[in-house]
């Protein structure tokens, strides 16, 4: 229960700060012992001595405390019971109505809990005490598409820079082996641009029968790049994914089908069909292991159709939460993958190995921050035929993200990321910046 301690820490100071708590001084003994150990975090020395105390049911201050100790030491029925009799009482505290709200929210009641946290938000609670309201009216969101369809759908506008919009060397003299001193074309050298952004996806979610679902989603955004040079690399990003989930105990099962293609300058430049497993297993309430396996059939067009490939990669990822200032959330990642040429040019297959560490933190209502480092090291499997050369890629990047909620439904993100590619061929060199602010809609 420590995740829900965290919220429920926030939500009563916030809220008392802002005064909506009514006083409960009026009543003391056991119920100032069980506030105590609340203070100190102890719920289950808390809900011990309210057990040990049945005649003080039914005194608002305990029956308030005790509902809290109750719910965060897994003994929920108990707390809403004490909880619905202090509203009673109390029925315009909303701090009272938070803490059976949540109370609801662990019994699995759904829509009474979604009732209760509406009826607070209805009378305007300050920005922090809305922030924590709304992360558990998406928790139930997600929650329902268990036993119910839900769907959504969402807008994303933006605009931003990018330092190397085609991912060109950094000048047009180059040496390569064999060759020697070369020069480059122009539509081979960086191109810097502004760029406008657009996005626009939803998602649905069917249960078939407890615990297994059906879900699909689908993505359409544009990067549209200003300057004239660079418009000739405007890209179109066209994404469906469709599967199944399942949950049986710690565990949730994946299964993914995917079709996605990519086009640039409006002409159709690659396909990428896959299917894809991964294993969800919860170690605990703070830690979750999620094991994966992929494979892609890459299909290009035109000049590129030689780079045509099979992609077989398997990894894992692991996520740790932390209770405390900022609610940190870390992962960690890693992969190996082997892109197999199926046109007679191993020189274009390579097998890859990856790494990736991102850590997200939130530092206060509304607001959230995340950043993170990944590694990628590509091997060629044969010389390129002109350069007598086998080709090695080390691929380094730094990304960071910072969004704002405003409501629910509309958020702000300032994104930026950091590139550079290094190679023991100079021709494939090449370092990537792009900044960005997006507006997202979710209806």
């Amino acid at each position: 229960m420590a995740g829900f301690w965290s919220l429920r820490a926030v939500i009563v100071a916030a809220s008392t700060a802002a005064g909506m708590a009514v006083s409960l001084a009026l009543w003391a003994a056991p119920a100032d012992e069980v506030k105590a150990l609340l203070d100190q975090r102890n719920p289950a020395a808390a809900y011990a001595i309210g057990k040990n105390n049945p005649g003080e049911l039914g005194n608002p201050a305990f029956d308030f405390y005790f509902g809290i100790a109750a719910i965060d030491s897994g003994h929920a029925g108990e707390g809403v019971l004490a909880l619905e009799r202090y509203v009673v009482n109390f029925p315009d505290n909303l701090e009272g109505r938070l803490e059976l709200a949540r109370g609801y929210y662990v019994l699995g009641e759904d829509s009474r809990a979604r009732e209760e946290f509406n009826g607070v938000l209805a009378s305007k609670p300050p920005p922090s005490v809305v922030a924590n309201i709304e992360r558990f009216l998406n928790a139930i969101t997600a929650r329902q598409s268990s036993y119910r369809t839900t769907s959504g759908v969402y807008a994303e506008i933006g605009y931003g820079h990018d330092s190397n919009t085609n991912g060109g060397v950094g000048s047009s003299d180059i040496r390569v082996p064999v060759f020697g001193n070369v020069q480059v074309a122009q539509n081979g050298v960086k191109a810097r641009s502004d760029f406008s952004y657009l996005a626009l996806g939803g998602d649905i979610t069917h249960p078939l029968a407890p615990g297994l679902s059906v879900f699909a989603n689908g993505r359409l955004d544009g990067k549209f790049n200003n300057d004239n040079l660079a418009s000739q690399f405007d890209q179109i990003n066209i994404a469906l994914n469709g599967g199944l989930t399942y949950i049986k105990d710690k565990n949730l099962f994946r299964l993914t089908a995917s079709h996605a293609t990519v086009e640039v300058d409006n002409d159709r430049f690659r396909d990428v069909d896959g299917l894809s497993g991964e294993m969800q297993h919860q170690i605990d309430e703070l830690q979750a292991i999620v094991p994966f396996i992929q494979y892609a059939r890459l299909t290009y067009t035109g000049d590129n159709r030689p780079r045509d490939a099979d992609f077989y990669a398997g990894g894992a990822s692991y996520r740790r939460a932390f209770i405390g200032p900022f609610q940190p959330l870390l992962t960690a990642s890693a992969s190996i993958g082997d892109e197999h040429n199926v046109r007679d040019r191993p020189d274009l297959g390579r097998n890859i190995y990856g790494v990736r560490v991102a850590l997200a933190v939130t530092p206060a209502p509304k607001w959230s921050l995340s950043a993170g480092a990944s590694y990628q090291l590509s091997k060629y499997s044969a010389p390129d035929p002109l350069l007598l050369t086998t080709r090695k890629d080390d691929y380094y990047a730094i990304d960071a993200v910072a969004s704002y909620a405003f409501t629910r439904n509309l958020s702000v993100r300032a994104e930026a990321s950091w590139t550079e590619n290094r190679s023991n061929i100079e021709l494939y060199k090449y370092d990537r910046n792009i900044y960005a602010v997006k507006l997202r809609y979710d209806f």
